[in-house]
């Protein structure tokens, strides 16, 4: 006697299901996307990633005093935002001091060693902001 998976085994293959592929037409090749992004130190970014807000709005002003104009603290996170997208320069010496881009806000911004997961609502919301060039006189 004949187990089931047995019998199951000795059918032929249901000529039914076969599937035949069908013409294709030729698309033209994708361009390979090319990584303009100028080089950074990954570990000296790690390191800045981790730095106090006070820490990285100095060496935003050392850098770039333009950026540092453009910053916005919200909480203890810095954020930077452009109208227009920054020169490749300007998107490597803001990675370089360990931001990172924030598609849904459209802004640069910097944990300050403050991690934390994306938020549904808006920051500023919730933290306290301020602009550091209004608030000071250097």
């Amino acid at each position: 006697m004949k187990t089931t998976s047995q019998k199951k085994s000795n059918r032929l293959p249901q000529e039914s299901k076969l599937v035949v592929p069908q013409a294709q037409t030729p698309e033209a090749p994708q361009p390979e996307r090319v990584d303009t992004r100028l080089p950074i130190d990954s570990e000296a970014r790690k390191a800045n990633r981790t730095l106090p807000t006070e820490k990285v709005l100095t060496l935003l002003q050392q850098h770039d005093r333009r950026l540092w104009e453009l910053a916005e603290v919200v909480g203890k996170w810095i954020w930077v935002s452009f109208s227009e997208q920054p020169a490749p320069t300007v998107r490597q010496t803001l990675a370089q001091l360990g931001f990172h881009w924030n598609r849904t806000r459209q802004a640069w911004q910097h944990p300050c060693g403050q991690f934390r997961l994306s938020s549904a609502g808006d920051p500023h919301e919730k933290y306290p902001t301020y602009s550091p060039a209004d608030t000071r006189t250097n």
